[in-house]
């Protein structure tokens, strides 16, 4: 008898759909969505426009949206998911187990309590890394209380190396630890990047080589450090030009430095998902400069499936797992515009036929069946 495995999560997100997907090929899967996310709420969510994904992210598995009687509905805020309905799923559901993907909101707590009373093993999902705790008399705090908070769940779908080490470090013993990777639909941004390139082939080959920025113009992605980095490899007499993909507060800052600097600098502003593998094509290296408040970076999953190779900040939490040095891109310390040049400047100056075979086989570990099998892994070890 296969197992049943119930998942809450606070809306419909597109990286997870390809996880769902292959986990409902391997078990009796039931997922929850807590809210109901609408157009302005993307874009205040820090996209910068309304929008819908224009990609399929509800079938190929089962799923039930559960009424949200939060007073000011959101997946932003804590009390912005209060679904108790997930009580009466999980005591009808004979789960085998249970799976969310934080504790951020409060009808991730509703599940867990839930769980506690029908005796559910939960599984708990994340991407927290030491590198963005706070410090001081909080990190303090959060040494002493965590351990308790997270004894209350059974099992731990660890993304990557940094999550791992974070759940470690705060006293989860390592039997408990599972393997759920990050990931994206590796399958189809590699198909469409690959009808991408072939739709080319016939165009005169460009001479200058592509810097890539995904992310929103916001602070903490860091998106000056690209232009002031590419005005450096321009003024050195390097031959390149960027696009930026995205759209956010620090806008119109950074195309009046472009326009200062002289770059050319193709702003796309917000891309969907469809149109996105046919930009990562073009693409020579993505750069993701983020600060400590970047858990992982998808945008490095979905520029490898690509074929793509990176460069990113040192505490960019997929570094440790998707960039190997020399080989898949390079990493450089966070605010150094000045090895930031020296990264890009190293990695395009790399054989691409053999960058793209070394990015391929990497993220190959990082996909939706390796993420679904790890859940599976894990409910099995729980089994009660």
């Amino acid at each position: 008898m296969p197992l049943r495995i119930g998942v809450l999560i606070s809306h419909p997100i597109q990286y997870w759909a390809p996880i769902f997907r292959e986990l409902d090929k391997l078990c009796d899967l039931s997922v929850y969505f807590a809210h109901r996310q609408t157009a302005d709420q993307q874009a205040r969510a820090g996209f910068g426009v309304p929008f819908e994904w224009d990609v399929d992210i509800l079938s190929g598995y089962r799923s039930e949206f559960l009424t949200n009687v939060s007073r000011n509905p959101s997946s932003d805020h804590f009390w912005g998911c209060n679904t108790p309905d997930v009580a009466a799923r999980i005591a009808q559901g004979r789960f085998d187990a249970f799976v969310v993907p934080g504790w951020a909101l409060w009808s991730y707590w509703q599940a867990a309590h839930a769980c506690r009373r029908s005796n559910v093993p939960i599984l708990i999902r994340g991407d927290s890394q030491l590198a963005s705790q706070r410090q001081g008399l909080q990190r303090v705090a959060k040494g002493m209380i965590f351990p308790h908070v997270l004894r209350r769940f059974d099992g731990f779908l660890y993304v990557g190396q940094r999550n791992r080490e974070y759940l470690l470090h705060y006293g989860v013993p390592e039997q408990r630890l599972f393997f759920s990777p990050h990931c994206v639909d590796n399958d189809a941004f590699r198909s469409g990047s690959e009808a991408a390139r072939r739709s080319s082939e016939p165009l005169q080959r460009r001479e200058s080589r592509r810097v890539l920025f995904v992310g929103k113009l916001i602070p903490r992605k860091r998106p000056m450090d690209v232009l002031r980095a590419a005005k450096l490899l321009r003024d050195r007499g390097m031959d390149i030009d960027l696009t930026f993909v995205g759209s956010g507060e620090l806008s119109e800052e950074l195309a009046s430095f472009a326009r200062s600097a002289g770059l050319a600098v193709d702003w796309r502003g917000f891309v969907n998902q469809s149109a996105l593998p046919a930009i990562y094509a073009q693409a020579d290296v993505i750069v993701l400069p983020s600060s400590e408040a970047e858990t992982w970076g998808l945008v490095v999953n979905e520029a490898m499936a690509c074929g793509v190779p990176a460069v990113v900040s040192g505490i960019v939490g997929c570094g440790p797992d998707l960039i190997e040095p020399g080989m898949t891109g390079d990493v450089f310390p966070c605010g150094d515009v000045t090895a930031l040049a020296r990264a890009i400047e190293t990695v395009l100056h790399a054989d691409r036929d053999e960058q793209r075979r070394l990015v391929a086989r990497r993220i190959a570990t990082y996909s939706p069946a390796a993420a679904a099998q790890g859940v599976i892994e894990g409910a099995e070890a729980l089994r009660r």
